[in-house]
This record gives C-alpha cells, sequence and structure tokens, in this order.
C-alpha cells in the first residue's frame, strides 16, 4: 500500500485501496481539488485511468464500459461544478439500469465558504440516482463498499462524496479491507416459472394465430436468444428486439430487427397482423410500443422477474409470467405444440431480406448522400468483428438498421433521448474491447459538443473510427419545424469540415464525396494507428419515419 512521505497513510490512500479491493481496473476521470489526491493514489495503485477533457464523458464513458463488460463502471469528477456537469449522464444511466460508482468528492468541512461549495445530494437523487456522504473516516471503506453493492444491487449510479478536508486527514483506523461487494451478492438460481403460470401462457398462445417473440436486454443478459428462436418456430411466429438489444437475432431469416419506433416498414406490417406479442426480458417502454402504434391489435404476454402493469405512462401487458427470461422460454417451448408453417413462409423471409426499412422518396440535391444509402455501403463494408456504436439524434435510426450486425458488437444507449454521447460511449466501449477497433456513428451537432475527445483518444491510444453524418444541422429540430410551417433558422448551422478538424487534433480525416471510396478508407484506416474521422455529407431532406410519423406536414 502507497504511503506518503513520513510513512503516514492518509485516508485517501484507503480510499483508493478500498476501490481497488472492488475489483476496479479502469476509471474515467477529471480530476480537480476534491478528487485529485484519490486519484493519483488510484492511478498508482495498478488502475487504468482514463483521464477525459468534460466530466460529463467521463460518466458517460463509465456508462459503455458498463453495458460491455458486465461490471460496474466507476468515474470520478470534483465537487460543485465537476459534479453538475453529470447531470445529463446520472438520468441516462438510472433510465439504462447501469450501474455505476461515481467519486465526486465534496467541498472542505472547515471552510466556512468555499467557492465550489454546493448542496450535491437534491442534484443527484433529482436524477434517481443514489448520494452517499463519507463523512467519518473509520467507517469510509465500509461506505465505499455498500455504495458499490447498492449499485450492483439496484442496478444504478451511486455517487460518493467524500469532504476533501476529510480526505487529507491520516488514517487512523486498520489497513484490513471490508468483504468486497461481489462477495456479499446473492448466489441464487435464476427463477423458474410457475406450471400454472406456464399453462395459461401456453393457452394463451394455442389461440393466438400471428405471435411475435420480442427480446429485450433481459433475454440478452439471460441467455434467452436460442430458446426465443425455438419458441417463434414452434409457434410459427416471427422474431424481434428493442432497440438496445437489436441483433440478438440478426441471422434468423424471420427476424423484423427493431421492435419499436425505429422499426422498419415490414417490421410496421408484420407487428400490425400480430394478435400476440411475447414480450422476453423487455421493459415494454413508450418508444418500444411507438407510443401504442405498433402492434395496434395484440395482447402482450410479458416475461420477466419484474412483470409490469403500467409502463411510462400506458398499458404495459395483458398477461404475465414471472420468471428468468431464458427459463419462462424454456418452459413454454415444452409445453406449446408445433404448429404448421403459414406466417414464416419463405416469400415473407425475402421481403424481411431485401426490402429497404424505409423506402420513402425524397430529391436529394447534388454533392451529398441519401443517409440511408450511405449506412447500406457501411454495412456492407465494415468488418463484421469490429465494435459498433450508434449515439443518438436524427441520424440514429438509419444507423440502427445494419440488420448483420450481432447485438454484442453493437451498443445503443438512448434511455434519455439526449445528443452529444457518441465519443463518450466510443472511448467507453475502446476501454471496455481494448483490441478491437471501435466505429461510432455520430451527426455533426451531437459530435460538435464534446469534439474535445478526439484528442483523449489519441492520447490512450484508443483505435476509433468515427463516422459522422453531416448534413449542417440538428437534423430532429429542423424537420419538426418544417413539419409545423415554421423557420428552421435556429437549427441551421452550416457544415463544418470534420477532416480538417481531425487533422487539427493530429488525427486522420476523410470526407466521403463518393461512397465507393469506403472500402479503401476501411483498408486506411484497418491499418493505421489511433483516431480517425470520416465527414460523410448527407441531404437534410431525407427525413426519417419517425419523425414523419410524431410530425406529419400540415
Amino acid at each position: 500500500m502507497t504511503k506518503t512521505a513520513g510513512n503516514q497513510l492518509q485516508v485517501f490512500d484507503i480510499l483508493a485501496q478500498s476501490v481497488r479491493n472492488e475489483g476496479v481496473d479502469t476509471c474515467f476521470a477529471l480530476l480537480g481539488d476534491a478528487n485529485m489526491n484519490w486519484g493519483t493514489r488510484l492511478s498508482e495503485s495498478g488502475c487504468r485511468m482514463i483521464y477525459v477533457r468534460h466530466e460529463h464523458c467521463a460518466a458517460a464513458a463509465a456508462m459503455a464500459y458498463t453495458r460491455k463488460s458486465g461490471d460496474v463502471g466507476v468515474a470520478t469528477v470534483t465537487c460543485g461544478p465537476g459534479l453538475t456537469q453529470i447531470m445529463t449522464a446520472l438520468p441516462a444511466a438510472v433510465r439504462a439500469r447501469l450501474p455505476l460508482v461515481i467519486f465526486a468528492g465534496e467541498a472542505p468541512l472547515k471552510s466556512a465558504w468555499y467557492n465550489q461549495a454546493i448542496d450535491q445530494r437534491p442534484f443527484v437523487e433529482a436524477t434517481g440516482s443514489a448520494y452517499h456522504s463519507l463523512h467519518l473516516p473509520a467507517r469510509m471503506p465500509e461506505q465505499i463498499r455498500d455504495a458499490f453493492l447498492q449499485a450492483r444491487r439496484e442496478r444504478r449510479p451511486v455517487v460518493v462524496g467524500v469532504p476533501f478536508d476529510l480526505q487529507n486527514l491520516p488514517w487512523q483506523g486498520p489497513e484490513a479491507l471490508p468483504e468486497p461487494s461481489r462477495d456479499l451478492m446473492p448466489d441464487v438460481a435464476p427463477l423458474a416459472a410457475n406450471p400454472d403460470d406456464v399453462a395459461r401462457a401456453a393457452e394463451l398462445i394455442s389461440r393466438s394465430q400471428r405471435i411475435v417473440v420480442m427480446a429485450g436486454l433481459g433475454a440478452v443478459e439471460a441467455g434467452a436468444g436460442e430458446a426465443c428462436r425455438t419458441l417463434a418456430e414452434k409457434c410459427d411466429g416471427l422474431l424481434a428486439a428493442t432497440l438496445p438489444a437489436r441483433g440478438i437475432f440478426h441471422d434468423d431469416p424471420f427476424s423484423l430487427n427493431v421492435a419499436g419506433g425505429f422499426s422498419s416498414t415490414i417490421a410496421f406490417e408484420c407487428f400490425g397482423e400480430a394478435d400476440l406479442v411475447i414480450a422476453v426480458g423487455a421493459s415494454l417502454a413508450h418508444h418500444n410500443a411507438a407510443g401504442g402504434k405498433l402492434w395496434p391489435k395484440a395482447q402482450v404476454l410479458q416475461i420477466d422477474v419484474e412483470p409490469l402493469v403500467v409502463s411510462q405512462g400506458r398499458k404495459a401487458a395483458d398477461h404475465h409470467m414471472r420468471a428468468d427470461a431464458r427459463l419462462g422460454v424454456e418452459a413454454l417451448v415444452e409445453a406449446v405444440s408445433k404448429r404448421p408453417t403459414d406466417w414464416r413462409s419463405a416469400e415473407l423471409a425475402n421481403k424481411i431480406k431485401t426490402l429497404p426499412a424505409d423506402d420513402e422518396v425524397f430529391e436529394i440535391e447534388a454533392g451529398v448522400h441519401d443517409p440511408r444509402e450511405a449506412v447500406r455501403h457501411l454495412e456492407a463494408h465494415l468488418p463484421a468483428d469490429w465494435e459498433m456504436v450508434n449515439s443518438s439524434g436524427h441520424c440514429s435510426y438509419f444507423f440502427a438498421h445494419m440488420p448483420s450486425r450481432p447485438q454484442e458488437k453493437f451498443l445503443t444507449i438512448r434511455e434519455f433521448g439526449a445528443i452529444g454521447n457518441g465519443t463518450s460511449f466510443a472511448m467507453g466501449v475502446a476501454a471496455a474491447r481494448p483490441d478491437t477497433p471501435v466505429v461510432m456513428f455520430d451527426g455533426d451537432g451531437s459530435l460538435l459538443m464534446h469534439i474535445q475527445e478526439l484528442e483523449t483518444m489519441q492520447r490512450h491510444g484508443m483505435k476509433i473510427l468515427i463516422v459522422v453524418f453531416n448534413d449542417g444541422a440538428y437534423g430532429s429540430e429542423i424537420h419538426k419545424l418544417r413539419a409545423d410551417g415554421l423557420s428552421d433558422a435556429g437549427g441551421v448551422f452550416g457544415k463544418p469540415d470534420f477532416a480538417a478538424i481531425a487533422k487539427g487534433f493530429g488525427l486522420q480525416g476523410a470526407t466521403v464525396t463518393d461512397l465507393a471510396q469506403i472500402p479503401d478508407l476501411i483498408e486506411s484506416f484497418s491499418a493505421s494507428e489511433g483516431v480517425t474521422v470520416w465527414d460523410v455529407p448527407v441531404s437534410d431532406k431525407v427525413v426519417n419515419p419517425v419523425i414523419r410519423r410524431a410530425h406529419p406536414p400540415r
């Protein structure tokens, strides 16, 4: 254990060791007065520190890291303004059910006045996150353990505040650390379905004609993919996935890909015929059902360890089975009879494979690309084993329709609807998958929000390809304003030269004037080191169907 001059341990030494005792080997950080001594000790203990340029990016990168690693994500920011900078990331992590521990420090207790002092708890708790104030040094190691335990059990962020004058005190307690949270977590078997529930669900299935088995992240985590495929086949049904789980059935000919507002034309058509949707490990959010428009005639059977009645303002399900996603579906597979093939026809499989996700016709001006065509080229040429990250905003609809990409290689976190997260998510994935190139898809407005992180990526040796669809505007906003017959001037900014910006950071940059360039550009990036930015000019006339449905022209 590292000690300061005079061989005296400080409280921040014990705090750093307490975090390391939780198995933490990666921390996303921006240092300031309230966390820099602790952060330095954490680094010296062998923890990999990813030093970002903005506090939001530390928390958001930890979100992507925990989704890809399956462990608690850790970040640190200083108190006061450092903490307030993460107020967008926290509710996003809460809604995505991502366990994080964020060490934020607090203003010194000894000071009658401190410039950056703020009551941090109300800010944090307003986001749905938990806040732990650590004010008694003797209990701090146990409180650090408890923060990790809460994050693991409740699957949400826990922010830890420790006044930095207390951190700098000599440590007076024992050097032995408490048992880590991982060892305290209940080791229990997954929940099997009640036979009566299985019988009722099987009877419901027998009365239904058009069935869609829809998997969410609960199905991914439980390893329920194969069971869902088998159930759909026995029921002559189709498959689909919620947006975060998209790709779980990427190689199945009867997979409709995304279920929700991002659904393709053929998916909307098939869901419109369905009379039963079996939701497996899905939270049945508003967007998942396209606000009730996706399956207007279908009843919903939810299989989940925490069944829902109402979700985000609407009735979530009509029937329920409380069970682990995999065990619940496997029980249904055994309980239902295989029915003759009708819906799962060769004709339908061909439509799913060949029809574009969106076939609306737009007039594309010279010198720019149809974003849908650009995505088709990316889908055709990007290597299958590279990691993909979809940001948010108008263009994210188009990127979601890369049907060959498996869920484990395609990250989507957009539960709070915020743009500006792409760079952070890419860094989190790169930290979790350091040996695999990462491709991040983003829009120009979103990328510019945290363009400074290009330097962070390069400094930490991350191999990231950023593909930016550049329409010179905030896409969702201009399309909504135009649909409402209003001026779009407040959402149009002009097209930055992202290739030149990349080169200004010492990176590789290219402007994709011809989509035929993409194979050569991929080869060039593959052979290079570090970060590359592709500026893809796209038409601002192409409106994704989510916007068209929600904001039809007046």
